[in-house]
């Protein structure tokens, strides 16, 4: 390689080298000031939303968090850490919705007990039912609010006096969330931190308006009996779900956004699907079948219509009266209708035909006599 040329190369080489340092030192200088810009705030820190909360959202331990704020906009609704107490903010429900990194204010959230909690905890679409319960119906007491039911209706149904009645029971409604039992929305503690069972009188149940309906109809027909669920059939109920098609959660949704279907489904009541048992599954010496009924059968004789003032004939367009079943009987030109019966009838009948005897040997000398001339 020619001298000359080798020269001009190696000196390239160097300016190249000392581009790159300028270069790289002017980019660092340059993003210290944006990184002195973005420092954390060293205010007090408050209590923020970790995620998205919607309203009617329980408040888990992992909904919220303490994090710096600037003191200049510090407000007092504000949750300040170390004065709040973060375990007594656990099951409250978010009353607005708060999106994530917004600074949770004490009118956000509402405590069991108090005003507009029960609305605040009701799902979008959902209502509130109470139905009455004793120690037998309510499962002793063991029931508490967040635990899920079913509703199991108890009725007899009757048929004629000479006919056992149908005993059945039928499991109408399922996997009903209870709200509060009496007016207590929370589990009792005694000093040790264990739950304290009670006996209650009423329960109120988390319901779509149509299920509502149903319960008000069935609280007429029988006997409402609560049946505590497992934890883990709603996972169960969640899978048959899916394997029968009945859930359909797009091809391009988000974890999250598949995860969020399946709470819902999960928590949703159904009124499907529904089981029952007769007082024939049970002993057999009871019926599996509905009795008959008796239809009553009415004899009595249509009065007859009155005429109208002008003395014209009563209107034929009038609507006939049904009073029984009856045999249309007719001799020669007269025609009547003998009401039928096992017994009280029987008269009515000897009593025409021995009538229409004593015409017929009346009118047979008659046609006689007529023969001789």
């Amino acid at each position: 390689m020619d001298r000359k040329k080798l020269v001009l190369l190696l000196g390239a080489l160097i300016i190249a080298i000392g581009t790159a340092f300028a270069a790289r030192s002017m980019f660092a200088g340059g993003a210290a000031p944006d990184a002195n810009a973005a420092a954390v705030p060293t205010g007090p820190r408050v209590l923020v939303a970790k995620r998205a909360l919607t309203a009617g959202t329980i408040i888990t331990a992992d909904a919220l968090g303490f994090q710096p704020w600037p003191k200049e906009l510090v407000q007092d609704a504000y949750f300040i850490d170390g004065e709040a107490d973060m375990n007594k903010l656990l099951g409250t429900v978010v009353r607005y919705p708060i999106t994530a990194g917004e600074p949770v204010t004490q009118g956000s959230l509402v405590a069991p007990g108090d005003r507009g909690f029960l609305a605040a905890a009701l799902g979008p679409g959902m209502r509130a039912v109470t139905v009455p319960v004793s120690a037998t119906t309510g499962v002793a007491g063991f029931v508490f609010a967040g635990d899920r039911v079913d509703l199991v209706l108890t009725q007899q149904i009757d048929g004629s006096d000479d006919s056992a009645p149908l005993r059945t029971a039928e499991t109408v409604l399922r996997n009903l969330r209870v709200l509060a039992t009496d007016q207590t929305v929370e589990k009792t503690v005694d000093e040790n931190g264990k739950t304290v069972v009670a006996e209650f009188r009423t329960v109120t149940l988390e319901v779509t308006p149509k299920i509502a309906e149903k319960i008000a109809v069935a609280q007429t027909i029988g006997t409402i009996s609560l049946v505590l669920r497992s934890i883990a059939d709603s996972q169960s109920e969640l899978e048959r779900a899916v394997a029968a098609g009945d859930i359909q959660i797009p091809a391009n949704a988000t974890p999250e956004q598949e995860e969020k279907m399946l709470k819902a489904a999960m928590s949703r009541p159904l009124d499907k699907g529904t089981t029952f048992v007769t007082g024939g599954d049970v002993s057999r010496f009871q019926r599996t079948t509905v009795p008959p009924k008796t239809q009553p059968q009415q004899f009595a004789a249509p009065a007859p219509a009155a005429a109208p003032a002008g003395g014209s004939a009563p209107r034929g367009d009038a609507a006939p009266v049904y009073t029984g079943p009856s045999v249309r009987v007719t001799r020669g030109k007269e025609t009547t209708d003998t009401p039928v019966s096992a017994k009280a009838n029987a008269g009515a009948i000897l009593t025409n035909q021995s009538g229409g005897l004593r015409r017929a040997g009346q009118t047979v000398p008659v046609a006689g006599a007529t023969v001789i001339k």
